[in-house]
């Protein structure tokens, strides 16, 4: 699965729940609420005050250990 800005948070996480772990380090504290579900990760950035850019680096980083 390719990740990118307009992927949703419940599609990420569905896909690998470690990202949570990388978002809740990125300061997305509220990774297990209903409503950031349908949100995309651009969208999660905006309201918690990310770089969306940054997030999606930190998480396709991860992903690579991952393969």
């Amino acid at each position: 699965m390719e990740i990118t800005k307009e992927t949703t948070m419940g599609e990420m996480l569905q896909y690998d729940g470690g990202i949570a772990y990388i978002l809740m380090q990125s300061g997305m504290h509220c990774v297990g609420c209903p409503s950031s579900i349908h949100e995309s990760l651009e969208e999660a950035c905006m309201v918690h005050g990310l770089d969306a850019d940054q997030v999606l680096a930190s998480i396709q980083e991860y992903l690579k250990t991952r393969a």
